[in-house]
């Protein structure tokens, strides 16, 4: 997108309020304008369109991005980052589904800077499974609603409630919170007191158990497919769909059947419909797309 050079940075010496103010001047856009511009960038790779649409949803990525300030990473790397997904968003939203774009790029925002975060916050890898990912993303959160935000270690109680709620071992509670809590330390530093000449530095006594890099690139490239076939997968769904899956299935803690029924205004059962519904409709597509990619192994394709 050539017109990236157009989009208003928030660079280390400048502020944040100034940059909220650059992008409070791009407008928003109604649904039949935004349908039009991407419209006009899918068929024509019309760039000004395609412009108009990234630069009207900055402020849903700043706000986003202020979601993850808690990690001590900079404001502006985490909205740069934030941004780059929303880019991403748009070439690849597609209008005739039915939903707006807010709704489609929120994901790639969050996938964005969540990667960065990943990457970023720490020297010593935190985990790459899907079960660690959520709870390096829920712990200061639920740490903060129960109190116990400026703690070290927690009480027996609180990492069984916490374990609890995002369903993970116990143990894997306390290893994340110590790590997390920690901070990073430097690999030089000496084993004892003494200094070098006694233990040697901490690096000296570490092993190398990282995977070859064949390994590494064939698992962060499966990743991302199966990341990306879950974006694509949600254009099957309908705006309703998406935010009852959403709710329901993608927040933590999930919105109630009575929430989203109000919100709705029917019933909880109609809801419980809706979900079953959409959910069977977003498993198939994700199916469908991981055998047009041959993605799936043999036994999950028959």
């Amino acid at each position: 997108m050539s017109k990236n050079a157009l989009i208003p940075s928030l660079t280390p010496e400048g502020s944040l309020s100034r940059y909220m103010e650059q992008i409070r001047q791009f407008p928003m856009l109604k649904a039949d304008e935004e349908y039009m511009l991407a419209r006009a960038f899918n068929e024509r790779g019309d760039v000004e369109a395609a412009h108009k649409l990234v630069t009207s949803h900055l402020r849903l990525v700043a706000k986003i991005a202020m979601g993850y300030r808690g990690y001590g990473l900079p404001v502006a790397d985490l909205i740069s980052e934030g941004n780059l997904g929303m880019m991403h968003a748009v070439k690849k939203f597609d209008p005739e589904r039915g939903f707006r774009l807010a709704t489609y790029a929120m994901w790639w925002i969050k996938a964005s800077i969540q990667e960065y975060v990943l990457r970023s916050w720490s020297l010593v890898k935190i985990g790459s499974t899907a079960s660690q990912k959520k709870l390096f993303f829920n712990l200061r959160r639920i740490k903060g609603r129960i109190g116990a935000i400026d703690r070290g270690d927690l009480s027996p109680q609180d990492v069984s409630d916490i374990a609890n709620e995002l369903n993970v071992p116990e143990a894997d509670v306390i290893s994340m919170n110590q790590r997390m809590a920690g901070g990073d330390h430097s690999l030089n530093t000496p084993v004892s007191a003494e200094g070098l000449d006694s233990g040697g530095e901490w690096l000296d006594w570490l092993g190398d158990e990282r995977p070859d890099q064949e390994s590494s690139f064939a698992d962060t490239e499966e990743l991302s497919q199966r990341q990306n076939l879950m974006v694509e997968a949600m254009q099957e769904l309908n705006e309703r769909e998406v935010r009852i899956i959403e709710a329901r299935r993608l927040s933590e803690p999930p919105l109630t059947l009575e929430a989203l029924a109000d919100e709705f205004s029917v019933s909880r059962e109609r809801i419980r419909q809706i979900e079953v519904r959409a959910f069977e409709k977003l498993s198939k597509a994700v199916l469908e797309k991981a055998e047009e990619l041959k993605l799936l192994p043999q036994q999950e394709q028959s």
